[in-house]
């Protein structure tokens, strides 16, 4: 059994409860995805498929190595690919096609995403510092303070929260709760919000709780 499949971010809205509540969700759009490539623990060490999500590619966007590795496959060529881990025989095989029915309501999944990148920022919108006072000519507004000792060991420890680039990095957001699935357009509804900006790929898990 496949455990994931890939999908793009469509945006955000909000569904109605039964009970007249508002819930925020995340719409994705779910697959359909292709398998590309079927790995063996006898061959490659662990058992896991290549997953390509299906959508028009020009066959331009697409180099001669990444034509063959999807003529061997008997597959269109995807823009976006991931490998997904599998349990049991029935893991699937190249050209077989994966959709949104392998999860079901209420099911908690981990959803891995790019988040929004925004550039050089400092310390204070990077890590959230409190910054000094912004009265009587401090002086001391935005800035990160002291970074290390002169004396010892005059020199700035690895790790430093310091200023530098924001965002644009991977983010796995764990136990997201499925609140609808629609099968008939591949669309999966999850509780709160996911990373990166419309149009966005992600990778969807099962968490296996």
């Amino acid at each position: 059994m496949i455990n994931g499949l890939l999908g793009k971010k469509v945006g955000m809205t909000q569904l109605l409860q039964d009970d007249g509540t508002v819930v925020p969700v995340t719409v994705i759009q779910a697959g359909p995805c292709v398998v590309v490539q079927k790995k063996t623990k006898q061959v490659d060490g662990y058992d896991a498929v290549q997953l390509g999500f299906v959508e028009f590619i020009k066959p331009k966007r697409v180099n001669k190595p990444m034509t063959g590795h999807f003529k061997k496959a008997n597959v269109a060529a995807a823009r976006f690919t991931r490998e997904i881990a599998v349990e049991g025989e029935e893991a699937g095989n190249p050209g077989d096609q994966v959709k949104v029915d392998i999860f079901r309501q209420n099911e908690l999944v981990h959803i891995v995403g790019t988040s929004k990148g925004r550039g050089f920022a400092g310390v204070v919108k990077r890590h959230r510092f409190r910054g000094g006072r912004a009265t009587h000519g401090s002086m001391f507004h935005r800035a990160p303070g002291s970074i290390g000792s002169s004396a010892y060991p005059s020199r700035v420890l690895k790790g430093m929260h310091m200023a530098g680039h924001l965002g644009n990095s991977r983010v796995t957001v764990r136990n997201m709760r499925v609140a609808r699935i629609d099968q008939e357009n591949n669309l999966l509804f999850v509780h709160g919000a996911v990373p990166g900006p419309p149009g966005g790929y992600v990778v969807v898990e099962k968490s296996g709780r």
